[in-house]
């Protein structure tokens, strides 16, 4: 016997019908599948899970956590948003983006458990160190921050 078929041709007619019932309609089951190529990127499934520890980020902030450039990231939520994976919102100049719902539970089928919102700054900092100052300076995207000059 062949491990990819049978050698003699059955059918469970009853059972294979039941079967049938319950499976997704093509349209149905292309929706699901567009969802789940979605994630079959890394740098994609990287920035799903960034989104998931960050809650809410910008473009410029999940680039900065992921390693990769604006372009780029900016086109992967794009398809993170297309697929329904992930949603966003214009603040000013700045466009947030947040996993949805369908995210998370995809996310977290895929493996990936919520590990909560990263710790706030402490305060405590090293002298010299102004990285602190520059977050506690522009709060949470409350001011420009010039990278070139951090």
């Amino acid at each position: 016997m062949g491990l990819d078929h049978c050698d003699l041709l059955c059918l469970d007619l009853q059972h294979a019908e039941e079967v049938r019932e319950v499976l997704p309609e093509l349209d149905e089951a292309q929706f699901h599948a567009a969802r789940f190529k979605a994630l079959g990127d890394p740098v994609r499934l990287r920035i799903a899970a960034a989104l998931q520890a960050g809650e809410e980020l910008c473009v410029c902030d999940l680039a900065w956590v992921c390693g990769s450039s604006q372009n780029l990231v900016s086109h992967h939520v794009r398809v993170l948003r297309s697929t329904g994976l992930a949603a966003s919102r214009r603040e000013g100049k700045l466009v947030m983006y947040r996993l949805t719902d369908s995210g998370h539970r995809l996310l977290g089928a895929a493996g990936f458990e919520p590990t909560g919102a990263p710790a706030s700054p402490s305060g405590a900092e090293e002298p010299g160190d102004q990285s602190a100052e520059i977050v506690r300076s522009g709060g949470r995207h409350g001011g420009a921050v010039d990278l070139q000059e951090a």
